[in-house]
């Protein structure tokens, strides 16, 4: 059979390759990005209760509606902003095929979509799907910050979308007011749209704020905003997430998801509304609950010979080897993972075109001796 691949430069990605070298290795795993504990009991218990209850066949495409109306409350009590539950809010199975959906919505053959690097790695298969052209830009390698000289010359008359990410994965970057008020001036000068990846939106920390495209209303007009269920309560595994557009927008990515997934599962929405309705500031306490775990798994890597800066936010911390080891990243996360391990997520794989760098990506959103257990690893190198 002459099988021509639609995505040739893509394989298995760098987290199920890490994971599953750490679960071989018996290793532990600060790799992918989940929690080694619950999410709340009220929660898991709403599921359950919701399952016994017969809330057991399809879902509205968009998303029940119950759930529609508790994200449109909690976008109104964090960000301010009125969103309509029927035409603008899609709840779809996890903030993966919301960005998916997005771009194949919106994005046509030839079309140019700029993404900064390093990038999550879903974005560039998504663009390549879509018969897109990813055109990448790199951040900053001091503090991963927007080179905006370098973005707005990126701009081209193919480029259809830019795609931003903040709080960012992998590098824990937090992009600033100024920083939404200058893509909002690029973007509507050049008549683009913009992917909002907001999956990390409570994970800031140090007194910060996140600020999300829906608050700025010439943003908001051209923007699909994603965000997940899975980080804001420790749930990864229920893979469900939403995206938030003006109604044109949101009727295209509707067009793409009624065909890729159709709905997502009904007692795990049915629960998610449920537990929004009588916890709704169970958010609010996230960063204060994350900031802890990094401060700490900070504080016991201070006699190490790692060097780092503590992350602004999401719940990975970056450390920097060069004072320990000059291999690859790539070959340093495997090595450690099998002589020492702890299973990390190497930087190089979110590049085009990765710089020298000497950086390896742990997540800390780990029980307090998960923490400890890392760290006198990481300490011993």
């Amino acid at each position: 059979m002459n099988l021509v691949s639609k995505l040739p430069a893509s394989g298995t990605t760098i987290f199920t390759e890490m994971s599953a070298l750490a679960a071989n290795c018996g290793a532990l795993n600060m790799s992918q990005g989940f929690p080694d504990y619950d999410g709340p009991l009220a929660l898991r218990e709403a599921l359950a209760r919701n399952v016994m209850d017969g809330m057991n066949q399809y879902a509205p495409m968009a998303g029940v509606v119950a759930l529609r109306e508790q994200i449109a409350a909690k976008l109104q009590c964090y960000y301010q902003v009125d969103c309509c539950p029927d035409s603008e809010i899609t709840v779809l199975p996890g903030a993966t095929e919301a960005i998916y959906c997005a771009i194949n919505a919106t994005v046509h053959r030839g079309d140019e979509v700029i993404v900064l690097d390093p990038c999550f790695d879903c974005y560039g298969p998504s663009i390549a799907l879509a018969g897109g052209i990813a055109v990448h830009v790199p951040l900053s390698e001091e503090d991963f910050s927007i080179d905006w000289t370098r973005l707005n010359r990126a701009v081209t008359p193919r480029s259809r979308m830019i795609i931003i990410n903040s709080p960012h994965n992998p590098t824990g970057s937090v992009l600033s007011h100024q920083d939404m008020l200058k893509l909002q001036q690029l973007v509507c000068s050049q008549d683009l749209l913009v992917l909002s990846d907001e999956v990390y939106e409570h994970l800031v920390y140090d007194g910060q704020q996140h600020y999300s495209a829906l608050q700025y209303p010439e943003l908001r007009e051209r923007s699909f905003a994603v965000f997940s269920f899975g980080k804001t309560y420790h749930i990864t595994g229920w893979k469900t997430g939403y995206c938030v557009a003006p109604p044109a927008l949101s009727r295209e990515l509707r067009k793409v998801h009624q065909f890729v997934c159709f709905a997502g599962v009904t007692p795990i929405q049915m629960a998610l509304a449920d537990f929004m309705r009588e916890q709704p500031d169970y958010a609010a306490g996230l960063a204060a609950f994350y900031q802890r775990k990094r401060d700490q798994f900070c504080d016991l890597l201070a006699g190490s010979r790692f060097t780092f800066s503590p992350s602004a936010g999401t719940y990975f911390q970056l450390l920097n080897y060069n004072n320990i080891e000059q291999s690859l990243d790539s070959e340093l996360a495997i090595y450690l993972t099998r002589e020492h391990g702890i299973a990390s997520i190497p930087l190089s794989p979110f590049y085009q075109s990765p710089p020298a760098q000497h950086l390896l990506r742990f997540c800390f959103a780990k029980n307090d001796d998960t923490l400890k257990r890392a760290a006198d690893i990481l300490c011993q190198l």
